[in-house]
């Protein structure tokens, strides 16, 4: 049965400010005089989901106060980003706690890689309806979509695998298959939408599609907010968690 979800996503100033709340909290790790102040936006950058706030957290290990550093390295476990691996394991620590931490920072984080699928994806892609936006927006958000499905437990098929093979992975892991793909338009508001056509994989059955939208800000702002939202109600949607 064709199940059809619209859901519209207002954008808000906090939506619109991922960047500009990722570079504040840069300033404050960086050249925030009270360690607290620093540990504390350390924190915060793991918090955000932004892949972004990789560099800053790195160079966070490099902070004269052990509390700093081994906030930095919480902050690199919460963040999920495997690319944070290798400044943890290129560190060398001093301090007997803030060592601890970055171990489980690394360890967490070789986990994350490690876990075993929820369900397979043949992603794709995304297409660009609006006609308007730059090759590299729409590269970074094709790129944004497949960091969160992988973050909600996909597993990503390589492209133009066969349905023999794609029958094998799923028999292996013993998960759902899933094509997605993605397209970018423009709304009667003057904001965008990304809207996500869902079928089975292989089999290509037609599950359903899940648009999100918002307006009041910029097409990279709009994107970076509608991504993370995007993939959330597709998971709720076809009840990947379950």
């Amino acid at each position: 049965m064709r199940l059809l979800v619209a859901l519209l996503l207002l954008a808000t100033p906090a939506l619109a400010q991922v960047d500009a709340r990722v570079a504040f909290l840069t300033k404050q790790l960086e050249k925030g005089k009270d360690p607290r102040a620093r540990s504390q936006a350390a924190l915060v950058l793991g918090a955000t989901e932004e892949p972004e706030a990789v560099r800053p957290l790195c160079t966070g290990l490099e902070d004269p106060s052990e509390v700093v550093r081994a906030a930095a390295a919480k902050g690199l476990a919460t963040l999920k980003e495997p690319s944070g691996l290798d400044c943890l394991k290129k560190h060398k620590e001093a301090d007997a706690a803030t060592l601890v931490t970055i171990r489980d920072a690394i360890k967490a984080l070789e986990e994350f890689k490690a876990r075993p699928p929820r369900l397979y994806v043949d992603f794709q892609g995304v297409k660009d309806k609006t006609g308007s936006l730059a090759p590299e927006l729409l590269k970074i958000t094709e790129e944004r979509l497949k960091r969160r499905l992988v973050h909600a437990g996909a597993l990503l098929a390589p492209p133009k695998e066969s349905k023999k093979a794609a029958q094998g992975i799923l028999k292996k892991h013993g998960v759902s298959g899933y094509r997605l793909s993605a397209e970018i338009q423009k709304t009667d508001g003057g904001g965008l939408k990304i809207a996500i056509l869902c079928l089975s994989y292989p089999e290509l059955a037609l599950l359903g599609q899940v648009d999100v939208a918002a307006s009041g800000a910029g097409p990279e702002d709009l994107l970076k907010a509608l991504v993370p939202k995007a993939i959330q109600d597709v998971a709720q949607t076809f009840e990947w968690s379950t």
